[in-house]
């Protein structure tokens, strides 16, 4: 019951110029959901990656870092965008920041997000920048501790 049809629903739950609030409060929330508590929305095809500044658009290896000085989002689309990038920071190796990678499983258009430091990284895949690591919730025959997925670009280079 989103878009138009929850618009036009609340339109009419009106009485004497007050919605019923706790409803209205709760169909508001349709369009959020699916972005973990301090992730910012990714604007698929329009955010670009951060280090690279190719567009995002691969869903299935996007990922986004939040901390520094400032608390800012970065956006990357490709998880070893994010490594490279967050070894090139002063706070990069900040126990604090949040960090967040789109789970290979999930569905493209119903996508789990995963704290990559608690995700199993699976080589092998064809990532948008060429790392080609894909992050799972769930460990895979051979997949890496992302610590070990990080010693392994950082090696190579790139």
């Amino acid at each position: 019951m989103c878009d138009t049809t929850r618009r036009h629903f609340l339109g009419h739950l009106a009485v004497g110029g007050l919605a019923l609030t706790p409803l209205a409060a709760m169909l508001s929330a349709c369009g959020k959901s699916g972005w973990p508590e301090g992730m910012a929305e990714i604007k698929w095809d329009r955010d670009t990656c951060t280090r690279c500044r190719m567009a995002i658009s691969d869903r299935r290896f996007a990922a986004q870092v939040r901390g520094g000085p400032k608390d800012q989002v970065f956006k990357f689309d490709d998880i070893g965008c994010a490594v490279f990038w967050l070894k090139e920071q002063a706070w990069g190796d900040d126990p604090a920041i949040r960090m967040w990678v789109a789970d290979a499983a999930s569905k493209p258009d119903q996508l789990t997000w995963l704290d990559p430091r608690q995700a199993r990284f699976v080589g092998g895949k064809s990532s948008p920048m060429g790392y080609n690591f894909a992050a799972y919730a769930q460990p895979q025959a051979g997949s890496l501790a992302f610590a070990e997925m990080r010693e392994l670009l950082l090696q190579k280079g790139k």
